[in-house]
């Protein structure tokens, strides 16, 4: 059914402050209540007169809403009306804490609450907070030194809470995306990111917010003016070269990507190649020796710590000092005896902050580029990421939609990128980050209970390489590959990774974006006559694994590569017994696959395969091909007019009557094939 459709990567939701909680609950049986007991107590919290109170109801409900069971409830009671307005209350620690509780409501909501969340009108206290945040922040700049400082990191960190709401809500929600256009909040959030050498923290959300309003928005295009670009340029070209400044630097250069548009035609080479240098730059980090090294590091500190606390009590004759003595103490935490160093850390301290930075920023730099390489349709709502796991994870623990396997019109990608991708090595640290992560990380982060959900990032980095590859080799030319011998090298690559894995099938995700890319790579390989690499016992490990997948785009691939290895087989001598197996594999796909987009792929390979050749013309009459497919006509045919509309898109439909036409017209060829053969 032709090239298969490479993903265009979006954010996906997650919760702020950990992974929403509803499995966990439901499995220990800590669903919340029908009375909606906790939820309706710290709702009536809300309106209390005193500020601390106020402020503890919404840091509880903060935690609450990460439970998807107790949703409902807060939507009926009207949570969102209730909050909404403690975003301009008098105290800045409720503003705070009501902002968290709307962030992570949002974030573990998902779409429909966000769109809730904007039928509530949460976007006009949202937007006034924003702006009062920036008239805050330039007023403090006269206030005496102390009260300033106080005063700024308290508005920043609102800032902070609200941006990230705002990102959230306008990654589900295109009327949010049109209130942010409306009320100009471009201006509001840019002026934020102009700080970003003073608070890192806040530029990156202000990043990952700009990265969702300026994709497809050609409304905001309009407003975004010279300055504006500026700070974007400033930001993306920051000297510092912290794993928190290359995250910042990536998102603004995704942000910077999604403007091209805007820029003059005489400055466009300069941007891509300012913007893949970053990426480069990104790529080209060891995240594994990176791992260790922030790890070994926190421990060293923590050492460091515990033996400061030692000498430090021993000077005070071992007495625990007052907390007031303590507060004396400079650039000391406070700390209590006989409790353990380690609970006292946040969880996500410097070293292990500055690690998620890194792996979220390859990650982020890869879905650029697969982005870079796709063309653009605004109707590709299958393509979102469907994960609601946290801030840098999430990207992408995900699949195909249901009935995914779609064609897709490749970008010729246009000189400037081309020239870029190249130059800048690209293709060869893509390459190198298809790898399996360092087994020593992974050693080291399974040890530790705050460390160990980097072992999913680094695969999650791993699959995103993956699929990056599928665009590289799709794209590029043979030679910008590095020749035959080059493709060669990479299948072999791919297949040692592969079956390296015993128990691949029950990787989902990787299995998805290996398969995605041996399908790229054997295509490519397939027209340009480059002998293929993969045995018949390796193919047909893969398919049996892959079509018994529950992932559509799974199933799809591996059928995929089987029509591309078996067309090629079907030309050599030799090869009866391979092609019959591969025929009677496709055939049990086309008929038994309940989904019609793999019924229909298996088909167009059965087309490919069987289409030409002694040998596959023998494979066909042998494995009764012809019979087998007259008999499936009508129900292949039943089931589209059945199940076309109601399941399947405009564009799948579309291909699924091109194979059901191919189909007649193989059929007809296959009689005449079996005459032949048979008189």
């Amino acid at each position: 059914m032709g090239k298969s459709r490479t993903k265009r990567f979006k954010r996906p939701q997650f919760s702020p402050t950990g992974d929403c909680q509803a499995e966990a609950a439901a499995a220990n049986g800590t669903e919340p209540e029908e009375d909606d007991g906790p939820a309706a107590e710290l709702l009536e919290k809300l309106q209390h007169p005193s500020a601390e109170v106020r402020e503890c109801a919404c840091a509880g409900l903060a935690r609450l809403v990460q439970q998807r069971p107790v949703l409902p409830g807060l939507a009926r009671r009207d949570a969102v009306r209730r909050l909404g307005p403690l975003l301009l209350d008098p105290s800045l620690a409720v503003r705070e804490t009501a902002a968290g509780a709307l962030r992570n409501l949002s974030a573990c909501g998902g779409f429909e609450v966000c769109d809730d969340m904007v039928t509530k009108d949460v976007m006009t206290p949202l937007v006034a907070l924003l702006k009062e945040c920036s008239t805050g922040l330039d007023s403090n700049e006269m206030s005496p030194q102390k009260k300033k400082d106080q005063n700024r990191n308290s508005i920043e960190n609102i800032a902070n809470e609200a941006i990230n709401v705002l990102w959230n809500i306008c990654e589900c929600s295109s009327r949010a995306v049109s209130i942010f256009n409306k009320e100009g909040c471009l201006e509001i959030v840019l002026k934020y990111l102009s700080r970003f050498s003073t608070n890192v923290d806040l530029a990156i959300s202000v990043a990952y917010c700009l990265q969702t309003v300026t994709e497809d928005n050609p409304e905001l295009l309009k407003s975004v003016s010279t300055p504006a670009l500026h700070v974007l340029e400033s930001a993306m070209l920051s000297p510092v070269n912290s794993m928190e400044y290359f995250l910042l630097k990536t998102l603004v250069a995704g942000t910077i990507w999604n403007l091209k548009d805007i820029i003059p035609s005489k400055s466009q080479a300069e941007v891509i190649n300012a913007i893949l240098k970053i990426l480069s730059e990104v790529l080209e980090m060891d995240a594994g020796k990176t791992v260790i090294q922030m790890k070994e590091a926190e421990t060293q500190r923590i050492k460091t710590a515990a033996e400061t606390e030692d000498t430090l009590q021993n000077a005070n004759g071992g007495d625990l000092m007052e907390d007031d003595e303590m507060e004396e103490i400079p650039h000391r935490r406070k700390v209590r005896r006989k409790t353990f160093i380690s609970d006292l850390l946040p969880p996500t301290d410097k070293e292990l902050r500055e690690a998620i930075a890194l792996l979220t920023a390859q990650q982020t730099a890869l879905e650029i580029i697969v982005n870079m390489c796709c063309s653009e349709d605004p109707t590709d709502d299958e393509w979102e990421e469907l994960s609601s796991s946290d801030e840098s994870d999430a990207f992408m623990e995900s699949s195909l939609s249901e009935c995914g396997g779609q064609l897709l019109s490749p970008l010729c990608l246009s000189h400037e990128v081309h020239t870029a991708l190249t130059h800048h090595l690209l293709p060869k640290k893509i390459f190198d980050k298809t790898a399996f992560p360092n087994s020593i990380a992974v050693d080291v982060c399974s040890r530790n209970p705050t460390w160990k959900p980097l072992i999913r990032k680094m695969n999650t980095v791993q699959c995103r390489a993956l699929v990056c590859l599928q665009s590289l080799v799709s794209l590029l030319d043979v030679d910008h590959l590095g020749g035959p011998a080059a493709l060669q090298t990479l299948a072999q690559h791919l297949s040692q990774l592969l079956f390296s894995q015993p128990d691949f099938a029950k990787h989902v995700d990787f299995l998805e974006a290996i398969s995605s890319a041996l399908r790229a790579l054997l295509q490519t390989m397939a027209s340009k006559n480059i002998p293929q690499c993969m045995t018949p016992d390796q193919l047909m490990t893969l398919c049996t694994a892959g079509v018994h997948s529950s992932n559509v785009g799974v199933r799809v691939n591996v059928v995929s590569i089987l029509g591309i290895t078996g067309s090629v087989l079907a030309k050599e001598d030799g090869t009866l017994d391979t092609l019959k197996t591969i025929g009677y594999f496709l055939l049990e796909v086309a008929t038994k696959d309940p989904c019609l987009v793999v019924a229909g792929e298996a088909l167009d390979a059965l087309f490919d395969v069987f289409a030409d050749g002694k040998e596959a013309e023998m494979a066909s009459v042998q494995i009764k091909l012809l019979s087998a497919l007259k008999e499936f006509q009508p129900v292949f045919k039943m089931k589209i007019r059945k199940e076309g509309r109601s399941k399947y898109s405009p564009d799948q439909l579309c291909v699924l009557d091109n194979v059901k036409m191919n189909l007649r017209r193989f059929i007809a060829y296959q009689e005449i094939v079996e005459k032949r053969l048979t008189t």
